[in-house]
């Protein structure tokens, strides 16, 4: 129990639960609350062009209040292990973003596990980022400062979507925000990760979710950093990344080690560990201290980047 960071220490009480086919399916019938801005802050439903033969993507833009100069954008990329959730999970720290630091944030809606495997996923987080660019005029946004993020599988979403943006060399995304990110597939082999005291994900869900997404494939030798991040060789020319996360999160290994090689790569990357932190602590124990401060550091991570 004294391993819990003191501002989360009810976390002890969360029941170990894991995910699988029915139970999965069970949350995404679950409709998320959408959350009222107020008059500062406007939020609209746009569709883009989806990928090539696949349907059109839809992404919730969250605007300051009478925007009219060109400003940054973040595409934002929801968790939910690529096999649930939505963007209105990401509304509160989503406007608190809009309005706080003046950009236009688009959370989009991306096609989920196992009906829709790689890499359906990041081919609309794509489609996005390319719908974003093509209606920046419309929208005030400055192509040159679009950063990129999410939190888990977003997170995850979003470094491959750094790497599929790159490769195409269409758009170049000014930052990657990536909060605890889903990198590794290779992680559902790792049996010693059993008896660590996590909440919110566990190894059996991860394995399920990684196996949803990449079919039999999953911890094989022949998956696409486009699918799992880690997976790519060659880091460089990326843009300057975030990366914050917990050591009692599932994934602090890969995401220590997605840093360091980040960093030995020429691209700039602060890694933020927050001792006694649990996967998705924030939006589990949103008005707990190291919550806030958590959002804070990255508000100054984008600000600082755009």
């Amino acid at each position: 129990m004294s391993a819990f960071h003191p501002d989360l220490k009810r976390g002890r009480f969360i029941p170990n639960v894991s995910y699988g086919r029915l139970s999965s399916r069970v949350v995404r019938r679950v409709k998320w609350r959408a959350i009222d801005p107020g008059p500062d802050v406007t939020v609209q439903e746009i569709v883009v062009p989806g990928p090539k033969g696949a349907p059109p993507v839809s992404l919730r833009v969250f605007q300051p209040t009478g925007l009219k100069a060109a400003a940054p954008a973040l595409l934002w990329i929801h968790g939910g292990g690529l096999i649930f959730g939505a963007p209105e999970q990401d509304d509160r720290t989503n406007i608190a973003f809009a309005r706080e630091l003046g950009i236009t944030v688009a959370a989009i809606r991306y096609r989920l596990g196992p009906d829709h495997p790689a890499p359906a996923a990041v081919e609309d987080a794509y489609a996005g980022l390319r719908g974003l660019a093509e209606r920046a005029d419309d929208l005030h946004i400055d192509i040159d400062r679009i950063a990129i993020g999410g939190a888990s599988a977003g997170g995850g979403l979003a470094a491959a979507l750094a790497l599929l943006a790159h490769d195409r060399a269409e758009i170049r995304p000014a930052f990657q925000l990536l909060l605890y990110p889903m990198l590794d597939d290779r992680t559902t082999t790792r049996t010693d990760l059993n008896t660590l005291k996590v909440r919110v994900w566990t190894s059996k869900s991860n394995r399920y979710a990684w196996s949803s997404y990449l079919g039999d494939a999953v911890a094989g030798p022949h998956v696409s950093p486009y699918a799992a991040a880690a997976r790519r060789e060659d880091l460089t020319g990326l843009p300057p990344a975030w990366i914050g996360v917990g050591t009692l999160d599932l994934f602090h290994d890969e995401d220590v080690e997605y840093a360091r090689r980040l960093n030995a790569s020429g691209v700039p990357c602060d890694l933020d560990v927050i001792p006694g932190a649990f996967h998705g602590f924030d939006l589990v124990f949103p008005k707990a201290e190291i919550s806030r401060e958590f959002w804070r550091r990255q508000a100054r991570a984008l600000k600082d980047a755009l």
